[in-house]
This record gives C-alpha cells, sequence and structure tokens, in this order.
C-alpha cells in the first residue's frame, strides 16, 4: 500500500513527458526570435508604422524593403536592369538635418 501512495498515475503516462518537450520549445523558439530581430536591428517589422530599409547600400546585392500597412515589398537589381545598358544620372543632393528632416537639392 506505501508503495502505492509514492506512485503516481503521471508516472505510468509516457506521452506526459512528449507535451513538456513541446512546451520547452515553443519557448526555446519565440526566446531564438526574440534575440534574432533585436540582433539584426529589424524591430522595424513589429512595429505598426510603414518603413523602407535597404540592405547592403551601394553593393551588388542590395535590397530595398518597403513596409505598407500590412503587405511588405522587396525590390532587388536584376541582371537584365544592369546588362540594359541604361545607366541612371545624378540630379541631385539629399542632406538629413539633426532633427531627422531631410532636404533634397537638384543640381
Amino acid at each position: 500500500m506505501r508503495r502505492n501512495l509514492l506512485r503516481k498515475d503521471e508516472d505510468s503516462d509516457p506521452i506526459s513527458v512528449v507535451a513538456n518537450l513541446f512546451d520547452v520549445a515553443m519557448v526555446f523558439a519565440v526566446a531564438l526570435m526574440v534575440a534574432l530581430v533585436t540582433r539584426y536591428d529589424m524591430t522595424e517589422m513589429l512595429s505598426k508604422e510603414d518603413f523602407t530599409m535597404v540592405k547592403n547600400p551601394g553593393k551588388e546585392n542590395m535590397e530595398i524593403i518597403t513596409r505598407e500597412g500590412e503587405k511588405i515589398h522587396r525590390y532587388t537589381p536584376s541582371d537584365e536592369q544592369n546588362k540594359s545598358g541604361t545607366k541612371g544620372k545624378k540630379v541631385g543632393i539629399a542632406y538629413e538635418l539633426e532633427n531627422g528632416e531631410i532636404i533634397y537639392i537638384p543640381e
């Protein structure tokens, strides 16, 4: 009779271990996602505001990522655009002031 008091019904249920492992895995996955978002300074993705982000500016693999409402658009220059032979020209200069305002001066 003493053995029955020490032994619980939960000990005989092997599936309860799987449920606990699932909980631990979910907590780990959420912690990993939060760590990656903060590491790569992508906290803008979590906000409700619209934004534009440029990855690898001025390089061959540059990407422009914009968010408008619920839609996220990615623009990557394709090889066809580079081979077409058309190039842009400088049309002005943009300056960002200390207060965050951007001023465009056409040439």
